[in-house]
């Protein structure tokens, strides 16, 4: 199983951060698309254009641009200094229509903005998914304006444009998506039926770290599953049928964890492997297949500059 950091995003709204506020609007978002270019792609078609009118070369011919949309006024991206024990944390807010990171790295941004697992997420530079940042975005008042009335769900899907804008515009991302058969894991109800906690909290949550997945709100056994690819080494489809705000927690011993010292008592099994633990704790069992798994693929980007 793969061994990986501790990993925290929350969907609420967080203020009182120190920022260095670097202005400037940001480009219009373009959401990735199967065999398409993302927005860094389609954004660098004007300024390629209007250099090749001063050349007098021809333009080349390009795609028809989706209609601008909500960008953030002003972003502040600094590098994350580390601490001992932190998380990686994700602060929204539809009020305000504002965005906030701690300790996240660009990878992290990605499967955000994209709602792709990282470990479908191709092509990253090493850097991508070992450099933190701390990001304050503001967006202009008649955004959140606009977005008054918007269910949860239609919020988010215009605060991903805008940070795949920020990634385009910043970071320079470009992408494509490809659709590639590869093995993966069907999540599904075991024999003896699910064992799921109900949970009373307002929001949503995912803490995951070595040997310990927590998730709770809504979607829940699908942002399970997603916790779970990270650690499984695969891809893991949620075949439960189970939807609705549930408490997840699972705890197991990683392949990778230290063996007791002679001597010192401990027994030499000192818990259950990720299989075990999922069927006996919450009544669920992964079952390997193969399928069809849509990835995205890296093609460009870059450290953010710091003007």
């Amino acid at each position: 199983m793969k061994n990986h950091r501790s990993c925290t995003i929350y969907c609420c709204e967080r203020t009182g951060l120190p920022w260095l506020i670097l202005a400037g609007a940001l480009a219009a978002s373009v959401s990735g698309a199967h065999g398409q270019t993302s927005a860094a792609a389609e954004q660098s078609a004007p300024a390629q254009a209007s250099a090749n009118a001063t050349s007098g070369v021809p333009a080349p011919p390009s795609a028809a641009s989706a209609a601008p949309g909500p960008v953030f006024d002003v972003a502040a991206i600094h590098l994350h200094i580390p601490e001992p024990h932190e998380h990686n944390s994700i602060w929204t807010s539809s009020a305000d229509a504002g965005f906030r990171t701690e300790n996240v790295s660009v990878v992290d941004l990605i499967h955000w903005a994209y709602e792709m697992p990282e470990i479908r997420i191709l092509g990253a530079p090493a850097w991508a998914g070992s450099t933190y940042f701390n990001i304050d975005a503001k967006a202009d008042p008649s955004v959140a304006a606009a977005w008054h009335g918007l269910s949860s769900e239609a919020s988010r899907r215009e605060m991903e444009k805008m940070v795949q804008a920020l990634l385009a515009d910043r970071f320079h991302l470009v992408t494509h998506t490809e659709t590639r058969e590869l093995p993966i894991y069907v999540l599904v109800v075991a024999k003896g039926g699910a064992k799921l906690g109900s949970t009373q909290a307002n929001g949503t949550w995912v803490n995951d770290s070595n040997g310990s997945i927590d998730v709770g709100g809504s979607n829940c056994v699908a942002l399970f599953a997603e916790a779970l690819s990270r650690v499984a080494g695969r891809d893991v489809v949620d075949k439960t049928g189970i939807a609705g705000r549930y408490h997840l927690k699972l705890q197991w011993t990683p392949d990778d964890a230290s063996a007791p010292s002679p001597g010192s008592g401990a027994p030499a099994d000192s818990g259950p492997s990720l299989f075990t633990a999922l069927e006996e704790q919450l009544g669920l069992k992964l079952e390997p297949a193969k399928g069809p798994v849509q990835v995205l693929v890296i093609d460009h980007v870059e450290v953010p500059s710091a003007n």
